[in-house]
Order: C-alpha cells, then structure tokens, then sequence
C-alpha cells in the first residue's frame, strides 16, 4: 500500500492576505477557493511541481493558532537560485546556510549544498518554512 501526503492545513488569520503571499510572492497554483458562507472558506495552493498541497481558510484548522506551524519545507534543486527568486518576489528570505554538527553556518561559495543547504523565511503569520536543497537522494 502507498501512503501519500497529500494537504497540510496551514492556519493564518487573514486569508485573503496569505491567499496572496502564497500564490504572488510564493508563487503557488490556486487549485481552488471555495466559499461555503460565513463559517467556511477553503483555498487550496499547490507549490510548482509539487504532489502536496496547502490548506488556508477560514473553518478550518480552527484549533491551531495562526503561525504556529514550523518546520514546513520545500525542496529545489537550487536553493541560491530558489532564494533569489523569492526575495526577487519580496518574500523576506534569509541567507543560505548550511546544516552541520554545530547547527547552521553562513553557506560559502564552494559549499556542496546537497541536502545541507537550507534558506529560512516566514509567512505574514509567521508559520515557518524552510527552502532546502536536495539534487541526489541516497
């Protein structure tokens, strides 16, 4: 039996805000914003070439406070390039940096970012994510 991921319910306060930042500055696929009335408000974003959507909206993921997610990810094959395309687009992205034994490290110009190379940003509530480099998997 396979077993996907396939939504991650990301609370926000303002959906029309993240609504925003997720499809323009992230540049995410609006698969849908369904609107059922007062109490429920569904939107779906998909991340380019990605099997795993987010869920923003209103009704849904309730019991979790808005930024309180951390640690979501996404995986480039690039992340230099990856990270100036985001700040391109105005989301504020951190440096690239590189996972080691004594944490992170600013990334050098030589460094093989190769599942090691991460960039960090926040969405407008502050819900965490986290811009890795992945070129080969063992």
């Amino acid at each position: 039996m396979q077993w996907t991921l396939e939504v991650v319910v990301v609370p926000v306060s303002d959906v029309d805000l993240a609504k925003e930042f997720y499809e323009k500055r992230m540049g995410f696929v609006v698969d849908h914003d369904s609107d059922f009335g007062p109490q429920l408000r569904i939107v779906q974003l998909t991340p380019p070439g990605s099997g795993c959507s987010i869920v923003i909206g209103k009704g849904v993921g309730d019991e979790m406070a808005p930024g309180s997610i951390k640690g979501l990810q996404l995986v480039v094959n690039d992340v230099r390039a990856a990270r100036d395309e985001l700040a391109g687009r105005g989301v504020e992205i951190g440096e690239v940096k590189v996972a080691g034994p004594g944490g992170f490290r600013p990334a050098k110009a030589d460094d093989d970012l190769n599942n090691q190379g991460f960039a960090f940003f926040a969405d407008p509530d502050g819900n965490g994510w986290a811009v890795q480099q992945i070129t080969a998997r063992s």
